[in-house]
């Protein structure tokens, strides 16, 4: 079975955001598989995707601090700055995160650990509704 479909994530103010339910909410035929992988591309450059704790919102507005103080916004030096000042450096947080996960799918559901769930990390200001490509593929 091959299945893929395009989601749009609802706007998100700056920061990590669990976005686990959302996407599966978007991807019914999940249930179906019994054993399979999940392919998410977030299509943007200024934006991520990463794996990580889904109990404690401390820890996202932790990664929040981290990522910030990591790359500062307004330094010197930086060229590309066409779209506002947290352009570039959401560009670097988005690199260095990345923009893609592969996820095991076994019973119908995803595979991850107890403590693990998606964030959707958002390093603009005013990033706008953000779009992933979600390809299935496995075995009913």
């Amino acid at each position: 079975m091959w299945q893929q479909r395009s989601i749009i994530l609802q706007e998100r103010p700056r920061g990590f955001h669990l976005i686990t339910d959302e996407l599966l909410d978007a991807l019914p035929e999940l249930s179906l598989c019994k054993v399979g992988l999940l392919n998410l591309l977030l299509q943007h450059t200024s934006a991520s995707l990463t794996l990580n704790e889904n109990a404690d919102p401390a820890v996202r507005r932790d990664f929040r601090r981290f990522f910030n103080r990591l790359v500062p916004q307004d330094q010197a030096g930086y060229e590309h700055d066409y779209e506002g000042p947290d352009d570039l450096p959401a560009h670097f947080k988005a690199s260095l995160l990345g923009c893609q996960l592969t996820l095991p799918v076994q019973d119908g559901a995803l595979a991850l650990g107890i403590w693990q769930g998606i964030y959707l990390g958002e390093h603009r200001d005013q990033g706008g509704p953000r779009r992933l490509i979600a390809t299935l593929q496995g075995e009913q």
